[in-house]
């Protein structure tokens, strides 16, 4: 397939029945989920959300389906995004301040969300926390701009402290026990 500038590749994707992302200019279907996944991902969007409103910080979280924009060629499309700031507007496709990204870990694509997307979402000045939650056991890879670097932590119990913007949510949310 040729590649597609930005404009080229939301007017294609419209009219595909599959989910893609863009990947150095050209499309990259994303795998069909299972319900393992989708459970995940949806607790987890339960779990963010109600820690935004419990802390009455200014961001919204947005599932996929919405973009975040890594360059002018790449852009991703997370399970799960905080967007700081104001409220999208109804027809955005784009995370305009993703200040916290999210992906469950699906089997397959283990190498691609640990590697390329680590690197690539914090190449997104407003980025600040990557987490990495697994979909077959009970375990959440946490990756923070710390200064210069990134650090990362692997949590398996109890809570996890995203600052900024200031939320906490706890594992139990995620993986009921």
């Amino acid at each position: 397939m040729t590649r597609l500038s930005r404009a080229e590749f939301r007017e294609w994707s419209e009219a595909q029945t599959r989910r893609y992302e863009r990947v150095d200019g050209e499309p990259v279907a994303m795998a069909p989920e299972r319900v393992r996944h989708n459970r995940i991902k949806a607790r987890l969007w339960a779990a963010l959300d109600r820690a935004v409103t419990d802390a009455g910080v200014d961001c919204e979280v947005l599932t996929d389906g919405v973009t975040v924009e890594i360059d002018e060629d790449t852009d991703h499309e997370p399970d799960a995004v905080v967007n700081f700031g104001p409220k999208a507007g109804p027809d955005e496709t784009v995370a305009s301040r993703p200040v916290i990204v999210a992906e469950v870990l699906p089997p397959g694509t283990q190498s691609v969300d640990t590697s390329d997307k680590l690197v690539d979402y914090f190449r997104v000045a407003t980025v600040q926390h990557y987490l990495i939650v697994r979909s077959r056991r009970r375990e959440v890879i946490h990756y923070r701009r710390a200064g210069e670097g990134i650090e990362s932590r692997i949590i398996d119990l109890g809570a996890i402290h995203l600052d900024p913007p200031g939320i906490t949510i706890d594992l139990d949310s995620i993986y009921p026990r």
